[in-house]
């Protein structure tokens, strides 16, 4: 009898129990991961960037965390030892698992992009690219993440991406309402045009006013529940490197057959000996040019700091007789719609334009009489006066910023009213300018997003109730027993 009556009691409990209302704990999202080398011409770098679970809009709101320079040249230098490009990434692969929780670390999405380094390898011998990208792939499937894959990113997709990164950082998709709490779009968002230079390539992008007419130059992306239209191009052996080695082979072949030639951008008292071989390695430098004289024969560039020279020697870089009357038209024949809106100019614009030491939307003028008294002043005053400053990449600004002030100005046809819509910068709310994150937040559209985490459970109150009901019955059914 006192077992019926335990057994009694213990029913009794069991249907308060049932009665007893169910909650949901809802659990804090949880921090997820993802890496992007950035594989360029002249060097690699490691981003890692982080966002919470549950996104905004479908697209998570991503933070860099760690960034790392690969130590050496960009992979494409590897072409003749491609394992060493792969063993290359390996101090920032430790270095960013050092930051990223052992538990997290093999569901973190890892890609490598190569940009117009590859690009160029690419055209000068596929299987080599080939062989660079598989070692790269080997290295990078040692390590405990999720790798996704190493491949070259095409010209357009490199501007299209930067341009995401931009508006990002910028608040222009969406921005965080402390009122709200939550995140949301600007009434009235500000787009930024994009403007990078590298080693190899430069891209320029933007939403031009109505639709972009060549298909060829447009882009469509989906962002925080939004479509952008963007008109996006890059121009391949018009990175600042590239253009040197041009430069350089010009100059060369106008002075044809002297073993000394007069370089106009290089500052006086500088010499550089360039072999003739070197131009032959690159598709941009066309080494079967006839033009070029034969065999492997060195030539001394000698610097004579002449501003003017400079300039006239870097414009014939470009064909703009191929625009005809064409307004929407930048060089080369390549069609642009009209520049709308502010830029922010990153990359080697940035850098080369921070030497100048100008403060931010100096007028047009003040910055062409800036370089030219840089261009102006000799090698002795240049290595004396920056001594800690690269000695291959100093006597290289004269040409630089010439070089940029003819791209914009004369190719993408700013002129001295919008060269104000023009800034230059490589930072943005904490983050580095570039394309890799604006991959990264393309990326997460294409992950599904995580449901916050749910568990089903009762409140503590009402488990402390149900339990003192259960001991007060099985008491008073023992005492209706004894009784």
């Amino acid at each position: 009898s006192v077992i019926v009556g335990a057994l009694v009691a213990l029913s009794i409990a069991a249907l308060v129990l049932s009665l007893v209302r169910v909650e949901d704990v809802t659990l804090p999202p949880t921090v997820k991961y993802g890496m992007v080398f950035d594989a360029g011409s002249s060097h690699t770098s490691l981003f890692v960037y982080e966002w919470d679970s549950d996104k905004e809009n479908d697209t998570g709101v991503v933070s860099q965390t760690f960034s790392c320079d690969v130590q050496g040249q960009g992979i494409s230098s590897y072409a003749n030892n491609p394992p060493e490009a792969g063993n290359s990434l390996r101090e920032c692969l430790d270095k960013a698992l050092q930051v990223i929780p052992a538990e997290k670390q093999r569901d973190v999405p890892a890609y490598l992009g190569a940009t117009a380094g590859m690009r160029l390898l690419r055209e000068q011998n596929s299987s080599a690219t080939e062989q660079v990208l598989a070692e790269v792939t080997k290295t990078m499937q040692e390590y405990p993440v999720a790798f996704k894959g190493a491949r070259v990113l095409t010209g357009e997709e490199e501007g299209a991406y930067g341009w995401i990164t931009i508006n990002y950082l910028l608040d222009s998709f969406t921005k965080y309402s402390p009122k709200a709490h939550t995140w949301l779009r600007p009434e009235a968002p500000k787009i930024f045009g994009a403007l990078d230079l590298g080693g190899a390539s430069t891209q320029i992008t933007f939403m031009p006013e109505g639709s972009v007419l060549s298909q060829n130059e447009a882009s469509e992306f989906t962002l925080y529940g939004y479509s952008y239209n963007i008109y996006t191009h890059s121009y391949l052996c018009y990175g600042q490197n590239e253009m040197l080695k041009r430069l350089a082979k010009e100059l060369i072949v106008e002075s044809s057959p002297s073993t000394r030639v007069h370089h106009p951008c290089y500052p006086k008292g500088y010499n550089e000996t360039v072999s003739l071989s070197s131009f032959r390695a690159s598709p941009c430098t066309d080494g079967s040019d006839p033009r070029l004289p034969r065999g492997d024969s060195t030539v001394t560039l000698e610097g004579r700091g002449n501003a003017s020279g400079c300039l006239a020697a870097l414009r014939k870089l470009f064909n703009f007789s191929a625009c005809g009357q064409s307004q929407d038209c930048t060089f080369d024949g390549i069609y642009q719609p009209p520049l709308r809106g502010q830029f922010i100019a990153f990359s080697a614009f940035y850098y080369n334009f921070k030497f100048l030491n100008l403060t931010e939307g100096q007028p047009l003028a003040v910055v062409r009489e800036a370089i030219k008294g840089l261009c102006t002043r000799s090698w002795e005053d240049l290595s004396s006066s920056y001594p800690k400053e690269n000695p291959k990449r100093l006597p290289k600004y004269c040409a630089n910023t010439n070089y940029i002030l003819t791209l914009l100005l004369d190719a993408y046809k700013f002129n001295e009213t919008s060269w104000n819509n023009i800034f230059f910068q490589m930072k943005a709310g904490g983050a580095d300018v570039g394309w890799t994150l604006g991959y990264m937040l393309n990326l997460t559209n294409m992950i599904p997003a995580e449901a916050p985490a749910r568990l089903k459970g009762h409140s503590s109150s009402l488990w402390a109730a149900a339990i003192a009901f259960i001991i007060l019955t099985l008491i008073l059914g023992l005492a209706a027993l004894l009784l």
